[in-house]
């Protein structure tokens, strides 16, 4: 088969079904954007995982002068405990660093996350927040293997993690990603069953030219193929489009303005998009070819 009377094919095919292929663009964009949105949302929750893993610390809280926890028996945390748990910290694998926070020092960083709640900071005075060792570990998994060691320990008040504080944060972004992944493959069967209603219609518009071709000899692939490529090339239409829509919406929204609302946070960038960009190329390659191939396998018998 020649490549010019392919090409002739296909143009005549997208002319006289402009309409069906724009509706093939449209349905292909709107899935693939779907898409893009949750393989980006995965990449946020991996990202937003990475950067606050690296700040996760364990905060082994000591006994102050007025405890109530029953570890302390109302005595607060001597130099000596003090000292012990301190190197017994330092001496485990897996810590990476062990930071000392005073009782004002805690008081002053309260005050200054809650600057903007002064019904909650002035009801708080120095002493509430009991002093502590912070601890930054090389893997925050290993939560367990200071809480197994620690706590109850002599000066111990209580062991926290701030891990169990973001487990939730992360669980509500990873259902936001697995909503958005299914409805994106809900659009995407839609996009396969639009493929298929269009390859049927257009085979039967155009059913005296294809018996024509069958008696002067044309192969099976020569009938099929301007069809499976006019198909290829719509759905490829539509997932660029898509990508321009995805980068569009993390360029302005999140590097222009979320990175300057949240400018301490991590957030995804143009570099995701270029990255699932081929994934969701390689998903309309695929749709469009097996659903065209099945369509004319069935339907294309003249």
């Amino acid at each position: 088969m020649r490549f010019s009377f392919m090409l002739g094919e296909v143009g005549n095919g997208l002319r006289r079904n402009l309409s069906m292929a724009i509706s093939v663009v449209l349905v292909t964009m709107v899935s693939m954007y779907l898409l893009g949105l949750g393989l980006l949302a995965q990449r946020q929750a991996d990202t937003m995982k990475g950067y606050w893993y690296d700040r996760v610390q364990v905060s082994v809280y000591l006994c102050n002068d007025n405890p109530t926890q029953p570890n302390c028996q109302g005595k607060a945390a001597t130099d000596q405990q003090k000292a012990t748990i301190k190197g017994q910290l330092q001496q485990l694998p897996e810590v990476k660093a062990v930071f000392y926070e005073s009782e004002q020092e805690a008081f002053d960083r309260f005050k200054e996350q809650f600057r903007n709640s002064p019904v909650v900071s002035n009801n708080l005075k120095v002493g509430d927040i009991p002093d502590s060792f912070r601890v930054q570990l090389k893997d925050p998994s290993k939560f367990a293997v200071v809480t197994s060691q620690f706590e109850g320990a002599p000066g111990v008040a209580s062991v926290q993690d701030q891990e169990k504080v973001l487990k939730p944060f992360f669980r509500v972004i990873n259902l936001v990603t697995l909503f958005a992944v299914l409805l994106a493959a809900l659009m995407v069967a839609c996009s396969a069953l639009l493929i298929m209603t269009t390859v049927r219609q257009v085979a039967f518009a155009r059913r005296r030219e294809i018996g024509i071709m069958r008696l002067v000899g044309a192969s099976n692939a020569t009938i099929r193929t301007p069809f499976i490529v006019e198909t290829v090339l719509s759905g490829l239409l539509g997932a660029v489009l898509a990508v321009g829509l995805l980068w569009a919406t993390v360029h302005f929204l999140f590097n222009r303005l979320l990175s300057q609302i949240l400018y301490d946070r991590a957030l995804i960038g143009d570099t995701d998009v270029w990255f699932v960009a081929p994934w969701m190329v390689a998903v309309v390659v695929v749709v469009a070819v097996v659903t065209s191939m099945l369509t004319l396998w069935r339907y294309l018998r003249v």
